[in-house]
């Protein structure tokens, strides 16, 4: 098979095309040819070295939708052929709260979608939405999981709530928006840029605020008063400003550090206001399931930005380095 391979760190060139073998499935895994792949942040972080215990040679890639190749012995449930989305929540744990001690990500250290083919364990396999192409489910996964939990498991959003999303653009502000809205909340949202406000109005949120406008806590309050939720992915200097624009007995999820570490903190507002700060990473097989079913439900498709070929990795890599992109970036496996 095909597979894109980092062998050193440092720069987006160190990734190549190479031939691999074929995988093949141990008991309870199948093998899944990919028809497409999306690329996180998480990528670039590895291919950096900034992300712990990495080795390398390494194929990367949390994110992917194909069909059925083959199945390993005790595999039930599953045929091959089959359209199917892998979920690269790996070994979770039995405490829906927490991940347990075995819990990894797909794509590091195990190896991922930027792939041809794939083995993973038959668990971690489940079908595509229907009527979904292989680019969209593949833009899901990761970014739709992480968005999931931190809206409906966490932030418990409900209708008529107002919600705050900061970062909109990345994949998993963008389907924290659409959640959001699929729940029947209120949406603002932050950004750097003009254009991605106004992408993120015609998705139906009510109004957004630039967060290089150093005012711009009082211009979100003016257009949208004090919210009851915050989706938060960024940290850094703004992160306390969240803080203190929630409303009285709101909540702020975060499960990211974009800007850095949070340079200050005031806890009065966090007591004073009986605010709730909950943090988030992944998340449980169940919710996988769940978030697959408000997808086909509520008729939601990712915001996909741009499709590579999978012999294109680096420059889809370093199109996502440039942090231009609306959505998700996905590579399509021919």
């Amino acid at each position: 098979m095909k597979a894109i391979v980092l062998r050193e760190f440092g720069q987006i060139d160190h990734f190549r095309l190479e031939d691999m073998p074929d995988p093949t499935p141990g008991p309870g895994e199948v093998v899944v040819r990919l028809r497409a792949a999306a690329l996180n942040h998480r990528d670039l972080w590895i291919s950096r070295g900034k992300y712990p215990n990495v080795t390398l040679p390494a194929v990367l890639g949390s994110d992917g939708a194909g069909q059925v190749a083959s199945l390993g012995e005790g595999v039930e449930g599953l045929r091959t052929g089959q359209d199917v989305v892998i979920n690269p929540s790996l070994d979770w744990g039995p405490d829906p709260r927490v991940q347990g001690d075995r819990f990894r990500i797909l794509g590091m250290p195990d190896h991922g979608t930027f792939a041809e083919l794939i083995a993973v364990p038959a668990e971690n396999v489940v079908p595509k939405p229907a009527g979904m192409n292989f680019e969209d489910a593949a833009a899901i996964p990761l970014a739709g999981l992480t968005a999931y939990r931190a809206v409906v498991t966490k932030a418990e959003v409900q209708p008529g709530e107002t919600v705050l999303v900061t970062g909109i653009g990345a994949g998993t502000a963008t389907l924290a928006l659409q959640f959001a809205l699929a729940l029947g909340a209120r949406v603002f949202v932050t950004s750097g840029s003009e254009a991605k406000l106004e992408r993120a109005r015609a998705l139906g949120a009510k109004g957004g605020v630039s967060y290089r406008d150093d005012d711009w806590p009082s211009k979100l309050r003016e257009l949208a008063g004090a919210p009851d939720v915050v989706i938060d992915s960024a940290g850094g200097e703004g992160f306390g400003r969240c803080v203190d624009l929630l409303r009285p007995g709101g909540r702020l999820v975060t499960f990211g550090g974009t800007a850095g570490p949070v340079p200050s903190f005031n806890v009065f507002p966090l007591f004073w206001k009986q605010l709730r700060l909950l943090g988030t990473t992944m998340g449980t097989a169940a919710e996988f399931a769940a978030m697959l079913d408000l997808v086909e439900d509520r008729g939601i498709r990712p915001v996909v930005d741009r499709a590579f070929p999978l012999a294109e990795a680096t420059e889809a890599l370093r199109h996502m380095e440039q942090a231009g992109q609306f959505g998700k970036i996905v590579m399509k496996v021919e």
